[in-house]
């Protein structure tokens, strides 16, 4: 190595072997020292820059520094301040809360739509964007799910929005979704309007509804804090308008304003296939005017604007901000919460998807080997199992759910989640052919699976498991997780007896006489977990807290009758069999217990 410092940049990842150059040192060299920190690489392995710099301070590199180089601006990263053109624009209000509190039926109410039913378990299982009028204004809706499976979508539907409504049963009270919901639109700088909901309803209680949320940091109006609550009934239609009128208050308050006059930009509310259209993306313009024959780009993804329809499915030549729009023309999915912008020409557009893709790619690689895996890679288990599962979902913002649920299962580094591959649309020949022979699972999530496709898994022996709610879906995980962990012993206490006489002593036999202490003492008993099956009990014999040994209860006498059982405070005679000799003595006590094997849970 040279005297003077040499700086080695890297835009996000480098390979063992580019690092190697870069230090001056055989790639061999650099793999054993790989080695030596419990990573397994090869040549073409890449290192992110946390990784990179431990190792140089560990291989004690003098005279050389690393710096983070910067990439190409991505659209995600672009901000648009307003100028002094900038106009009044709609509300766009998050409707957020714990599940079956009325989300749903709320905007319905609103909207005259009837989308509950269409649910499977009645759950939202994406964002729904609407826009209606009142007094002659739009408000712009989102509707988030509210099962706890789904928090990433209901975060970015709090960072997408203006004014956050959190719906809470007043019958039922603030939930663990009403306290994440609260904590998402604080964390979003939203301003928050709570609408007490099913107040038609038998147990409804209002003053304690509005005493749970002030322990939530949320004071109501009328009691001295800045949180406007409207009682309501969505069902019953009763108090909306009032509802409605604190919203648009609230963006007077708050002079939402954009411009028009700019290239138009957003964020990407959602994205999915459908057959004939290709890729339909939902879409909230929060700047400029979005038009049919526009190219934009969001992420890695570029498209011209085919066709362009609002909520109801009306085709529309022209979005303003503030206004949900779904589109198609899009070259290929664009990811779930990516901001996208116009571009004036195709040439634009593809050349800016592109060094988006690439710092996407920096990124991705750089997961390959990260500082966060040398720990990890050093203490799995050599014995720990394999999960492999491939996820389709209908839309973007499912599949990221999914996973991001399934990750949370906790099977204490005993068995290891791989998602082989997760996609949006159908499952198809392709994910039969990943899964097959690897144990692989493919898990669905509101898609089809063509009959062809279904035959073909059953030739193969791949497991298709099809599900339209999520947490069905994610108990069938948790089952199988389970079902690859070891079946372990566990002993549970019966109860504990005080040896008073012993009658007779043989070489696999003993009857003694004594007074149960606690517990009972019996010669079986059923299994605590319901399995239907009796477990045999057994003894450790005790002398002065010494350990004598072992016994197997055989049967139990009451006055010279057979008993099923002695309990505590009762005397009696046991017959004890011996797999050893084992000498039980005046004033011993046997602690009685049953060992059953028994499958984990998690």
């Amino acid at each position: 190595m040279e005297d003077q410092e040499k700086v080695i940049q890297i835009a996000g990842s480098i390979t063992v072997d580019e690092l190697a150059n870069e230090l001056g040192l055989s790639v061999t060299s650099l793999i054993g020292e790989l080695f030596k920190q419990g990573i397994v690489a090869t040549i073409n392995q890449r290192l992110d820059f946390d990784t990179a710099s431990l190792i140089i301070e560990e291989l004690g590199i003098s005279g050389v520094k690393i710096e983070k180089k910067n990439t190409a601006t991505k659209t995600s990263d672009i901000r648009h301040e307003l100028s002094d053109h900038a106009v009044e624009r709609p509300p766009v209000v998050a409707v957020m809360g714990h599940v079956d509190h009325g989300k749903t039926t709320l905007l319905d109410t609103l909207l005259n739509k009837k989308t509950v039913e269409a649910e499977a378990g009645g759950i939202t299982q994406h964002i729904s964007a609407y826009q209606l009028e009142h007094e002659g204004r739009k408000i712009t809706f989102l509707d988030t799910p509210g099962h706890e499976a789904f928090a990433a979508i209901r975060q970015h539907g709090a960072m997408l929005t203006d004014i956050v409504v959190i719906v809470v049963a007043a019958d039922d009270g603030v939930k663990p979704q009403t306290v994440e919901a609260i904590k998402f639109a604080q964390s979003a700088n939203a301003k928050i309007i709570v609408a007490i909901n099913k107040i038609d309803r038998e147990g409804a209680d209002i003053p304690r509804t509005m005493a749970d949320l002030s322990q939530h940091g949320l004071q109501p109006e009328e009691w001295g804090g800045d949180i406007t609550m409207v009682p309501i009934s969505a069902k019953m239609n009763q108090n909306l308008d009032k509802l409605l009128d604190m919203i648009l208050l609230t963006a007077d308050l708050e002079e939402l304003k954009a411009d028009v006059d700019i290239p138009a930009e957003g964020l990407v509310i959602e994205s999915h296939m459908e057959v004939g259209k290709g890729s339909v993306v939902n879409l909230l313009v929060t700047g400029g005017e979005l038009k049919t024959g526009e190219f934009i780009v969001a992420g890695s993804a570029y498209a011209k604007v085919r066709t362009m329809a609002d909520f109801r499915g009306k085709p529309k030549g022209k979005a303003t901000p503030s206004t949900p729009v779904t589109i198609t023309g899009f070259k290929e999915l664009p990811n779930f919460g990516d901001r996208f912008i116009e571009c004036p020409d195709e040439k634009t557009a593809r050349k800016q998807a592109l060094l988006n893709a690439q710092g996407e790619s920096d990124a991705l690689a750089s997961s390959n080997v990260t500082s966060g895996d040398l720990l990890r890679m050093m203490n799995v288990a050599d014995n720990s199992k394999m999960f492999n599962v491939i996820i389709k979902g209908d839309v973007l913002g499912s599949v990221t759910s999914v996973v991001d649920s399934l990750k949370m299962i906790d099977t204490h580094g005993e068995v290891t989640l791989n998602i082989v591959s997760t996609g949006v649309g159908d499952i198809t020949e392709n994910d039969v052919y990943m899964a097959a022979g690897d144990n692989t699972v493919i898990y669905g999530f509101n898609v089809s699976v063509p009959t062809n496709i279904s035959k073909m898994a059953a030739r193969d022996g791949v497991s298709i498991r099809n599900y339209k709610v999520i947490y069905e879906l994610l108990d069938d995980a948790k089952s199988s997780m389970e079902d690859l962990l070891d079946a372990e012993t566990v002993e549970e206490e019966v109860g504990e007896m005080k040896i008073k006489g012993v009658f007779r002593t043989e070489r696999t036999s003993i009857i003694a006489g004594g007074e149960v202490l606690t517990g009972k003492a019996a010669a079986t008993i059923p299994s605590p977990t319901g399995a239907g099956v009796d477990l045999p009990v057994y003894g450790r014999v005790y002398r002065n807290k010494e350990l004598i040994g072992e016994v197997q209860v055989d049967s139990v006498q009451k006055e010279k009758i057979a008993v099923n059982e002695l309990v505590a405070g009762e005397t009696g005679g046991i017959a004890f069999k011996l797999d050893k000799k084992v000498v039980i003595e005046l004033d011993d006590r046997v602690k009685f217990f049953t060992r059953e094997l028994r499958k984990k849970k998690l």
